[in-house]
């Protein structure tokens, strides 16, 4: 009686006008093929982070290949200057 865990993106949306990506990840528990478990865990990512009163790009160097070429299809400079933009909008 084998018993794995894979885990697997098995969701990716863009959500939002200003394009967050979220990514939904199973995790998966199989005994001899045979799934028994199944359960997920989500994190969602914005264009730009700010640190103090600078903005930058968020770092997606820790995410898979597909989610970054995601990313960086949809994440153009009007859109990360409209994030920016409301962003500091909303802080007053």
């Amino acid at each position: 009686m084998a018993l794995t865990e894979t885990t697997v993106e098995d969701k990716i949306e863009i959500v939002s006008d200003f394009k967050h990506v979220q990514i939904r990840t199973a995790t998966v528990i199989a005994r001899d093929g045979t799934e028994i478990s199944r359960s997920f865990h989500r994190h969602v990512l914005q264009c730009s982070t700010k640190s103090g009163d600078t903005w930058g790009d968020t770092d997606i160097s820790g995410e898979s290949t597909e989610v970054q070429a995601i990313c960086n299809a949809v994440w153009t400079d009007a859109v990360k200057t409209a994030y920016q933009t409301a962003m500091d909008a909303a802080e007053i």
